[in-house]
């Protein structure tokens, strides 16, 4: 059975962020279950705020259109959001919305959240490790532009505390949840294939 194409997302460009330190754990696990991935990182797509009136004169910028384009590359998608106040990142949801703008091609709205699966996570120094930020990433993801997104995920509290010397993740049960939302992908991906 062919390999799904998974890409890697986080909602940080943060140096030191601990949700791209989980990201980049993630790509290993994807990578020791020997599936294609892709790390991106958000500052190689810089984006206005997304404005209505900017799109309706010179339409989606071209970053949005090269964002779009990778995430249609793939089978599957996991995000990995940073909690602010309770919510997703301004640079993540602003990401979101440019993209769920794009059609080339006589896309039907919202082509990049269409035949493939999201996965979530998240990483917080708080004691929730950023569940709440899931919680409305999963809505904007699910609701707004009507992507699967597969009930597991994993979130990473006392984030500071949570990676040892080599970036692994110390807590077994976050560890085990990592690998858990990773095969899940895995599976969903294929039958996205």
């Amino acid at each position: 059975m062919p390999s799904p194409k998974i890409l890697v997302l986080p909602g940080s460009i943060r140096t030191g962020s601990h949700n791209g330190r989980l990201a980049a754990l993630a790509v290993k696990e994807f990578t020791l279950a020997d599936v294609e991935v892709t790390l991106v990182s958000l500052s190689d797509y810089p984006l206005p705020i997304y404005d209505a009136d900017l799109e309706s004169k010179v339409g989606p910028p071209h970053n949005a259109v090269k964002l779009k384009q990778m995430i249609c590359a793939h089978h599957g998608v996991f995000v990995v959001s940073p909690e602010y106040n309770t919510s997703v990142t301004p640079l993540l949801k602003n990401a979101i919305d440019w993209v769920s703008r794009v059609r080339e091609r006589g896309d039907p709205p919202l082509a990049a959240y269409k035949d493939r699966v999201f996965a979530l996570g998240s990483a917080s120094p708080g004691p929730w490790g950023g569940t709440r930020s899931l919680l409305a990433l999963r809505q904007i993801l699910a609701v707004g532009c009507g992507a699967l997104v597969i009930g597991e995920q994993v979130s990473v509290p006392h984030a500071e505390q949570a990676f040892d010397m080599m970036d692994n993740l110390t807590d077994t049960r976050a560890a085990g949840a990592l690998k858990t939302v990773a095969q899940r992908l895995i599976e969903v991906s294929r039958l996205m294939m």
